[in-house]
C-alpha cells in the first residue's frame, strides 16, 4: 500500500465517524447478552443493536466461527449465526452504526466468495463495514474444512492477495491455489476501499501487518504493556508509509459494577470496575494510542441492556470526538 492511499478514508463516513488520531471510540461485541457457560438466546440482538446506535456506540463486532467446539469454552460459538449473514441482518435493522468482523478467517473462506459477499454488503450498506481479518486459531474449523492449520500463514497471504485483486481490479488475471480468473470479473465493485484491519499477527510479522493493514486489532493488555506494543506498531507504520495514521483497535471484556466507585479488578483479558474507575482506565488507553475499544459484556451479572445504558449515558459522552 502506498502512502497516498491513506487519503482514501478522508471521505469515508464510517471510518471518519469512528477512527481519529488521539481519540477513542467504542463498540460492542455480539452477542450483547448475559451468558457464561450456556449459549445465548440471541433473541434481543436486534433491539440491542438499535439501542447501541441510539446510545452512540460506533460499531458492532462479529466473530467468524464455523463449528461448536466444547474444548474452546465459547458457548456463543462466535455469535452462533454466520458472521457475514448476521452482520447483513443487523445492518438492515439499523441506520448508521458501523458493523465489523472481528475477525473474518481468511484461510477458511474462498477469497472470491469473500470478495463477492463483502462487496455486496458494501454496496447495500455503504461505508458501514469495518473489515477485520485473521488467520484463525480454531483447530476444529480447520479440520472440518480439511485445511492444514499449520499452513495457515501461507493460506492467509494468498487469500488476502487474491481477495484484493478480485474486489478492487477489473478483470484481473489471477492464478492461485484457490483457482483461476481469466477474462472474468467479480461484481459488484465497492465504490471506495473498505477499511481492512489485521487481527493479531495473522501468522505474519509485525512488518507485514504494518505494511498491508489499514489498522491493527490486537489483544487486550494492561496499559503499560499495550503502550509498548502500539509504539512498536506505529514505528513500523512510519517506516512503510511515512507520517500517516493507522488506528489501533482493542477488545476489552468488561464487568461494569453497579457501585460507581468500585475499584479496578483484573478479570481474564479485561476488568471489573465501577464507572468512575472505568473513565480513568479508558483515558489511560486513549493516552497510549488506543483508538477504539470493543466492549464484551457477556460476563456481567447485571442485565446487559442496563450496562449498555450506563455506558452510553455516563461513559461515552466524556470521549466524544470534536
Amino acid at each position: 500500500m502506498q502512502k497516498e492511499e491513506a487519503l482514501l478514508f478522508y471521505n469515508h463516513q464510517g471510518y471518519q465517524s469512528m477512527l481519529k488520531e488521539d481519540h477513542i471510540t467504542f463498540g460492542l461485541t455480539v452477542p450483547m447478552d448475559n451468558y457464561d457457560q450456556s449459549p445465548p438466546s440471541m433473541s434481543e440482538q436486534v433491539n440491542r443493536s438499535i439501542l447501541a446506535e441510539e446510545l452512540g456506540f460506533h460499531c458492532l463486532w462479529l466473530q467468524d466461527v464455523l463449528l461448536e467446539d466444547p474444548t474452546f469454552e465459547d458457548p456463543a460459538t462466535g455469535q452462533i449465526y454466520d458472521s457475514l449473514i448476521y452482520l447483513t441482518y443487523l445492518a438492515s435493522h439499523t441506520k448508521s452504526i458501523n458493523l465489523g468482523t472481528a475477525a473474518l478467517v481468511m484461510p477458511l473462506r474462498h477469497p472470491l466468495r469473500t470478495a463477492k459477499e463483502v462487496a455486496s454488503i458494501e454496496n447495500l450498506f455503504p461505508e458501514r463495514l469495518m473489515f477485520g481479518i485473521s488467520s484463525g486459531d480454531r483447530r476444529k474449523d480447520f479440520e472440518g474444512l480439511n485445511i492444514p492449520i499449520m499452513e495457515r500463514s501461507e493460506w492467509f497471504r494468498e487469500a488476502y492477495s487474491t481477495f484484493n485483486e478480485a474486489i478492487y481490479k477489473e478483470f484481473p488475471n489471477l492464478k492461485s491455489r484457490f483457482g483461476t480468473l481469466e477474462k472474468s470479473n467479480i461484481v459488484p465493485k465497492p465504490a471506495k476501499r473498505i477499511p481492512t484491519f489485521m487481527t493479531g499477527y495473522c501468522q505474519q510479522t509485525l512488518d507485514w501487518v504494518a505494511e498491508h493493514g489499514d489498522g491493527w486489532m490486537f489483544y487486550p493488555q494492561r496499559p503499560e504493556q499495550q503502550k509498548r506494543t502500539i509504539q512498536e506498531y506505529r514505528t513500523k507504520v512510519k517506516h512503510y508509509h511515512g507520517d500517516v495514521f493507522r488506528p489501533f483497535i482493542m477488545p476489552l471484556p468488561l464487568q461494569l459494577e453497579e457501585n460507581s466507585d468500585a475499584p479496578v479488578e483484573k478479570i481474564p483479558a479485561g476488568y471489573k470496575v465501577g464507572r468512575n474507575g472505568l473513565l480513568q482506565l479508558i483515558e489511560q488507553y486513549r493516552s497510549i494510542g488506543v483508538n477504539h475499544l470493543m466492549f464484551g459484556l457477556s460476563k456481567n451479572k447485571r442485565p446487559v441492556a442496563e450496562v449498555m445504558q450506563e455506558l452510553g449515558e455516563e461513559i461515552l459522552p466524556h470521549f466524544r470526538n470534536p
